[in-house]
């Protein structure tokens, strides 16, 4: 009897991926059905009672769709279908559901444990990726891109950015702060360590690695983090904790003329205090990647400033995110058809 797969992808962890990776990984008789949703090229949504969604966020997949195209697969690979315990209870056959993403909040957790429903993710899938995008945000600040760009497109020189009281710093001359110190916030920090910058970190739950030690990184308190840094750059997860973050308060311990870089979280940010802070020249100005509300409203007051550059929530997204993804959940495939206990349980 073979064993049966159900891939729900979309445009960009494609379903012929996983299914590339769990047939290189996997022996014996697969029963694999795929199906690609339109995420990213429509949006996806967040959360919604009147589907019975109410415990799922970002998700993308209307509920009866999703199950009656898994119908009696006992495994699920997806990055975005939702699975709620109503949806739950239609799909007896379910056993394992492998979540693309770094967190799975696609799917109603307490609803899988009471099903018996085995969860696994990719925690770091797109760490990397997030990382190198971090520093080029950072560049693109420090080193006025941003403004030159935007000044040619207008059709004008800019010049006066060569002017000793306009041009931008190096790196190597400036300290920079990562708040959180996770998969993505120690590789924002590896690379920084080569620009020659003075590195600050702020996370009470971790450790620094020996290497980030000896090469001078501190790890400090938050306020003391945001009084020293000529850049901040967010890398926390959104918890009870940190929602909300950066706001009024935090916003008038950092530094006069600081750079601020989110690529980690829009709810991690009060956006109408860091319009204030930009607008007063508290922040000299800001990289963001990740809103509160996304996509963006068209009307949103942080478009028209002048010291704002912003990307479409886009950091973590890459060939490789795409292909790694995919190799991790084939091998949690593999494992479970092998009777072997998860890598990456949730």
């Amino acid at each position: 009897m073979p064993r049966k797969i159900a891939i729900i992808g979309d445009n960009f962890m494609l379903p012929e991926v996983f299914r590339a990776k769990i047939e290189k990984v996997v022996s014996g008789d697969l029963d694999i059905r795929t199906l690609q949703t339109a995420w990213p090229d429509e949006p996806m949504e967040f959360g919604n009672p009147a589907l019975g969604l109410d415990k799922v966020k970002e998700y993308f997949g209307h509920p009866d769709e999703v199950v009656d195209f898994i119908g009696d697969a006992e495994i699920l690979v997806t990055q975005l279908a939702p699975l709620s315990e109503g949806m739950m209870r239609r799909l007896p056959s379910l056993k394992l559901v492998a979540v693309s993403r770094g967190g799975p909040i696609n799917i109603d957790m307490a609803a899988a444990k009471t099903h018996g429903i085995t969860v696994v993710n990719v925690p770091g899938r797109n760490a990397t990726a997030v990382a190198e995008f971090t520093i080029g945000a950072i560049l693109a600040e420090t080193r006025l891109i941003r403004v030159g760009h935007e000044a040619l497109r207008k059709g004008e020189w800019r010049g006066d950015l060569y002017r000793a009281d306009r041009t931008g710093r190096e790196l190597g001359e400036m300290t920079v702060g990562v708040v959180g110190y996770g998969n993505i916030g120690t590789k924002v920090v590896r690379l920084l360590r080569a620009f020659g910058c003075h590195v600050l970190v702020s996370d009470p739950y971790v450790q620094l690695s020996a290497e980030d030690r000896n090469a001078g990184v501190e790890l400090v308190a938050l306020d003391d983090l945001l009084s020293r840094s000529d850049v901040v750059t967010l890398h926390s997860r959104v918890t009870g904790e940190t929602r909300g973050l950066i706001g009024k308060d935090t916003i008038a311990r950092m530094k006069p003329g600081v750079i601020f870089v989110n690529t980690a979280r829009g709810p991690l940010v009060d956006y109408d205090a860091l319009y204030e802070a930009l607008v007063s020249g508290q922040i000299a100005s800001a990289m963001l990647e990740t809103f509160a509300v996304e996509p963006v409203p068209s009307d949103w007051p942080l478009l028209q400033l002048p010291n704002v550059t912003l990307t479409p929530h886009i950091a973590g997204a890459s060939v490789r995110t795409v292909t790694y993804a995919a190799e991790q959940a084939a091998e949690e495939v593999r494992r479970y058809l092998a009777g072997l206990p998860p890598v990456n349980p949730c």
